[in-house]
């Protein structure tokens, strides 16, 4: 393992964060030269109370420093791994949420990627400005969250055009169970109240889901307290619930009997 710093450049972080701190480790897993040293004297020049400590492979992040870890950055090429070695991580390490590194020029992490693996609470860019990427650094450290926005556009593109692709699969399945009383319930579901009951079958939040259709909190709290009276549920679990048990019967039939539900809706 290798650390790279230049103690004598540190200056004292502007929003106090190290005066109650003592001295910690931000632990990156990065393969050989490809986390710029540029950014690891930023960080330590940055946060006076934080020395940087570099391991090539996640395997070699599992293990004891000489402070307390209060942050790991994760390569995005450890992705497969990080699932693996969660339990040690999260056992050696308690006190440091694990960030996700991505990088412009590597195939785009999803957010259903991200989601799966729970250990994972953000992810940061390399392509952003020194002083904001700096800044999402000190709000990981400070307990908040961070997921860049072309992630959330991705996926409710992709969500958009699920119902599509759903309904062609769907027209081959039984058209029997069309009778049920769920699909009744489902039924009178909007296309935007069925996306956002999609997303929150998914197990998203609602503050993620906000984002992702470029809605306000609010309104996707409304959106769902009308999805759960519809579907005559209690919470957003008995929704989700009938969701997954519904809804290929909903697509099938939706898309034969019912066209104007797939209408455009506006929030």
């Amino acid at each position: 393992m290798s650390r790279v710093a230049d103690s004598n450049a540190r200056s004292v972080s502007d929003d106090g964060l190290g005066k109650s701190w003592s001295q910690r480790v931000l632990l990156i897993a990065s393969p050989a030269d490809s986390f710029p040293d540029c950014l690891v004297y930023a960080i330590e020049r940055e946060f006076p109370f934080i020395s940087v400590e570099q391991v090539p492979t996640l395997e070699a992040a599992c293990t004891t420093f000489e402070h307390p870890v209060c942050l790991t950055l994760v390569d995005v090429e450890f992705l497969s791994e990080i699932d693996r070695r969660a339990g040690d991580l999260i056992r050696l390490h308690p006190a440091a949420p694990v960030v996700l590194v991505q990088h412009d020029n590597r195939t785009p992490v999803s957010v259903q990627d991200v989601f799966d693996l729970k250990i994972v609470r953000s992810v940061l860019p390399m392509d952003l400005k020194l002083d904001v990427w700096l800044s999402v650094i000190r709000l990981v450290l400070r307990g908040g969250e961070y997921f860049p926005f072309a992630m959330f556009q991705s996926y409710a593109q992709s969500s958009q055009s699920a119902p599509a692709k759903t309904a062609d699969h769907s027209k081959r399945a039984d058209h029997a169970n069309s009778a049920d009383t769920g699909f009744d319930q489902m039924g009178e579901l909007t296309e935007r109240e069925f996306q956002i009951l999609e997303m929150v079958a998914r197990g998203l939040q609602n503050k993620i889901i906000a984002a992702a259709l470029q809605l306000s909190e609010h309104t996707v709290k409304i959106h769902l307290h009308n999805i759960i009276t519809k579907l005559g549920a209690h919470n957003r679990t008995e929704a989700a619930a009938v969701f997954h048990d519904r809804r290929g019967t909903f697509h099938a039939d939706a898309d034969n009997a019912r066209p104007s539900r797939f209408a455009q809706t506006s929030a």
